[in-house]
């Protein structure tokens, strides 16, 4: 079962993602999933850390799939915890693939994704009557010029809805350069939020210039 594990608050975790932990032989989780939401975990199961630190100690992908697999083909109720939701830059997708072509059935639990909830929890609705009528979610990992990089961010700059940036924080300055370089008025708001969700919650105003 690929389980969202939400923003950060253990309060933001679905019902539905709690029951099957309580259900769970093996419990596969890393580094942003809130703590408290291992208190469902049975004390017999085994919870394995496949945290990625960037920078720090760090699990392969192909390593944690393996380890999925292996678990469930020995007759295991396994649960894959991740941050966020899944299948928003959680490469749930690819652990998903990996268990069904070793023929293992998934289950997927959405969890409430930080690209709304992050802008919520810090007071910013994502689409406001009026004011725009969509978002647009895209990673900031890489900078706009990396060749890693498929993002247009020329055509972004010009599709008129809010723009949600997540894993931004290292490239904002490069991001903010291209979007206005492709269009984007200096003087549109703008903010960071950090640690959404958490105690340690903060928020930066300012406008894409800035």
């Amino acid at each position: 079962v690929l389980v969202g594990a939400g923003p950060g608050d253990p309060d933001l975790m679905t019902v539905g993602g709690l029951r099957a932990l309580a259900e769970a032989d093996v419990v596969v989780t890393d580094r942003l999933v809130p703590l408290a939401a291992l208190d469902a975990v049975r004390p017999d199961a085994q919870v394995v850390d496949v945290a990625k630190i960037p920078g720090g100690r760090s699990t392969g992908q192909d390593a944690i799939d393996a380890l999925l697999v292996e678990h469930a083909l020995a007759g295991r109720r396994v649960v894959r915890l991740k941050g966020g939701d899944p299948f928003v830059f959680g490469r749930g997708g690819e652990e998903a693939i990996a268990c069904v072509r070793a023929g293992v059935p998934v289950r997927v639990l959405p969890g409430v994704t930080s690209s709304v909830s992050g802008p919520a929890l810090a007071g910013i609705p994502v689409t406001h009557r009026g004011l725009t009528q969509g978002f647009t979610v895209v990673s900031g990992h890489v900078p706009p010029d990396h060749p890693d990089s498929t993002v247009d961010w020329k055509a972004l700059a010009s599709t008129g809805t809010t723009i949600v940036v997540l894993m931004g924080v290292r490239t904002l300055g490069a991001i903010a350069e291209a979007l206005v370089g492709g269009g984007l008025d200096p003087d549109t708001p703008a903010a960071v939020v950090a640690d959404a969700g958490l105690p340690s919650q903060r928020r930066v105003d300012g406008t894409v210039a800035t």
